[in-house]
């Protein structure tokens, strides 16, 4: 039997780990600084956070882009790919509001 890479698998392996939806949230209210989504995921720590945006952006789902200012200012944005997943996240948590006790 030939090994077909399974679709779900993949999806996860670009999404990364459990923060990564959440900082995907944030930023489908649109582009974020670290602080700003920091402040709004609850509970995520700095590393956590950080790990899940060099994720994302090396899986090409957000762009981050740093302003010649002192300190530097640094946003995170959707690319198209990342916004394409925005349909998969609305069914989730329409999923979730259904089905959460």
């Amino acid at each position: 039997m030939e090994d077909i890479p399974c679709s779900i698998e993949a999806s996860l392996r670009i999404i990364g780990n459990k923060w990564a939806f959440l900082v995907l949230r944030e930023l489908y209210e649109g582009t974020r600084r670290f602080n700003e989504l920091a402040r709004l995921i609850n509970g995520i720590s700095p590393t956590a956070l950080t790990a899940s945006l060099r994720h994302l952006e090396q899986e090409e789902m957000i762009t981050r882009t740093v302003f010649p200012t002192v300190p530097a200012t640094v946003e995170y944005a959707l690319t198209e790919k990342g916004q394409s997943f925005h349909v998969v996240l609305k069914a989730m948590k329409k999923w979730g509001k259904e089905w959460a006790q």
